[in-house]
């Protein structure tokens, strides 16, 4: 397994010199969408109710100081420069940075739980923001008509949820043909909102002041409490950094920086400063500066625009939602569920049915409850400050211990960030009770869902593995005359090293097992991908008894193509007249200890709603034989 986990992932195609600018013009769209179109609330949030600041002029430049420097520091600083050298084979995102915190050593087991709990916590807490965006970057856009058409102000919402419903429906089409047009859309949009806040900007140009961080600490020093609670909305302009992140393997980490530098930084640093300059000349526009910032006559084509490109938004974040689980599946913190794959050339683009209903139906219900993108964005922001705490946390122990960084400068550099993100969540928290309760809630209860399903796996293997008979026993059974060897060729499955279940209960019940006995265990690796030269090890236990053991990393399918050719050529053909053998398993929660008994009945019913193993490892029904036990926790 070590040996496994150690080998990189082969370079991924087109990422070359000449791959560049197709790669940053695609980054564009999909890595950008949600920062590229938080301008649409971020900066009006800061005026509303129920903690907004009075439109003066020392205040806007304040708050135009502070979202200036936020922008930089968190998006380029933190993410751009220092998170994104944390790739786990070129893969990005939290529960990435988590398994690589999983190989790393700890001078006590403690600690590296601790550091492991809040890698699945924060990873918990991008499904709250996976439920938010999409409502509030939709519905900010759908509210344009209230300016550009005022006549269709109460189809708001009807409108906004057809947009949602739309873009949920398609999910199962998958994104590879609507991901290519999506870096054009975002370059217009880009080049749009960096025009309409440079010409404000050159009616205005004292504005430009307030890139001065001397604004930003005036307004702590003079006006401290209203500087705080101005940090709960001014978040909300890099809501979309741990995209960077995340989505890092689809693009490397050259075209993701030049998408950045290049484009997506100074159209938002314009645009932001563009509506200040027009709340400063006119102070009444605050409640919707960016749909201001354009003349009426293309009003209705932005709300357009806007509305395509908070769908964009919406896509990368429903994207990521899928991967987080399909990686969260791999590393046993969920169960079974089915994973469609929507490309044949691109393993990434994936498709999981349950995950994206539950997502539309929690983001309507969000839109209905709501009403409003102000009053949603008093729920936005909670769950990406979080993250952004576990993040630092999380690369301070990569940076010191994989990257031997010394501590002199680990940690000055993590206490400057934890300030940072500690007082935005800090902020975010006095909007708790105005909605920020909802992404905390969701998180705890994936939370409880991931830690319950992963404790609840080890006390069922534990229990599985005093029924199941060893290795010593499993050669000394087929090697004696008491057992049967029948013709024909059986694979017995399973998701750990130990002798299939399945196995002992042929040996011991019915005293046989085929002459050509495979034991095929699918087993994940810490890393995204497993080259294939090391995806396959098999081992022979006695004649006609061997052990198959196949890896797979967090990003890749359990069954490709590619897997069957490979056991094909070691001499193991599972295309012709085989019979694969699964388990299932009933668990019945028990007084015993080990885990809180509501757990346990918790982790029953995620067993008894696990996908049925079959599908899971994509086997025809007509070459399955499965047999069941009832399991005591």
């Amino acid at each position: 397994m070590a040996e496994t986990q150690a080998r990189a992932k082969p370079a991924k195609k087109g990422t070359g010199k000449k791959a560049l600018p197709p790669l940053a013009l695609a980054a564009l769209g999909i890595v950008f969408g949600d920062i590229g179109t938080s301008p649409l609330y971020a900066f009006q949030t800061v005026f509303a109710a129920p903690h907004g600041i009075s439109p003066e002029p020392d205040r806007i430049y304040g708050a135009l100081s502070l979202i200036f420097w936020t922008i930089t520091l968190i998006v380029t600083v933190k993410y751009v420069l220092i998170v994104m050298r944390a790739d786990n084979d070129g893969e990005g995102g939290i529960m990435a940075l988590t398994a690589l915190t999983m190989l790393e050593k700890f001078k006590t087991k403690r600690r590296k739980i601790i550091m492991i709990g809040l890698g699945v916590f924060g990873a918990a807490l991008f499904y709250g923001d996976s439920m938010i965006t999409p409502a509030i970057s939709v519905l900010s856009a759908v509210e344009g008509l209230e300016i550009a058409a005022p006549n269709l102000t109460d189809f708001v919402i009807p409108i906004a949820i057809a947009v949602l419903v739309g873009l949920f429906a398609v999910q199962r089409f998958g994104t590879g043909k609507v991901g290519r047009a999506f870096g054009p859309i975002m370059v217009v949009w880009f080049l749009a909102i960096a025009a309409a806040g440079l010409y404000s900007i050159i009616l205005t140009p004292q504005i430009l002041q307030a890139i001065s961080p001397t604004w930003a600490i005036n307004l702590f020093v003079q006006e401290p409490l209203i500087a705080f609670l101005s940090l709960g909305s001014v978040i909300l302009c890099v809501t979309g950094a741990e995209a960077l992140y995340a989505d890092m393997g689809h693009f490397g980490k050259g075209p993701i920086r030049i998408s950045w530098f290049m484009a997506a930084t100074p159209a938002l640093y314009l645009n932001y400063l563009g509506q200040g300059a027009l709340v400063i000349r006119t102070p009444s526009e605050v409640s919707s500066p960016f749909h201001h910032l354009f003349p009426d006559s293309v009003q209705l084509p932005m709300v357009l625009l806007a509305t395509v490109a908070t769908v964009i938004a919406s896509q990368a974040v429903i994207s990521g939602a899928f991967s987080l689980t399909q990686q969260a599946m791999r590393l046993r913190y969920v169960p079974r569920m089915t994973v469609r794959h929507t490309s044949a050339s691109s393993a990434g683009q994936i498709y999981l049915p349950f995950v994206n209903w539950v997502l539309l139906i929690s983001v309507v219900l969000l839109v209905i409850g709501f009403q409003d993108s102000s009053n949603l964005a008093a729920a936005y922001g909670l769950a990406v400050s979080g993250t952004f705490v576990i993040t630092t946390l999380l690369i301070s122990v990569v940076a010191r211990q994989r990257w031997k960084v010394p501590r002199k400068v680990v940690v000055p550099v993590t206490v400057f960030f934890l300030i940072i993100d500690i007082a935005f969540f800090a902020a975010n928290m006095t909007k708790f009770l105005h909605g920020g309760y909802f992404p905390v809630l969701i998180a705890v209860l994936v939370f409880v869902i991931f830690t319950t399903w992963s404790r609840g796996r080890i006390l069922l293997r534990r229990k599985t593995e005093e029924m199941a008979m060893d290795k010593d026993e499993v050669i000394a059974a087929v090697s004696s005359d008491a057992v049967v060897r029948t013709p024909g060729t059986r694979v017995y499955l399973t998701l750990n090293e130990q002798v299939p279940l399945a196995l002992s209960i042929n040996i011991q019940r019915e005293h046989s097992v085929a002459e050509n006995t495979i034991m095929l265990a699918a087993l994940s690796a810490k890393v995204p991908y497993v080259d294939y030269g090391d995806r396959i090890k098999a081992t022979e236990w006695a004649p006609g008894l061997e052990n198959f053991r196949v890896y797979n990393g967090f990003m890749q399918p359990l069954w490709t193509p590619t897997d069957i050719q490979k056991a094909k050529e070691r001499g193991y053909d599972l295309t012709g007249d085989v019979i694969f053998v699964v388990h299932s398993i009933r668990v019945q929660p028990t007084k015993a200890p080990g885990m809180a008994r509501w757990r346990k009945v918790l982790f029953a019913y995620m067993m008894h709603n696990a996908s049925d193993p079959a599908r899971y490892f994509r086997i025809p029904n007509d070459r399955v034989i499965e047999y069941s036990s009832v399991v005591e926790i």
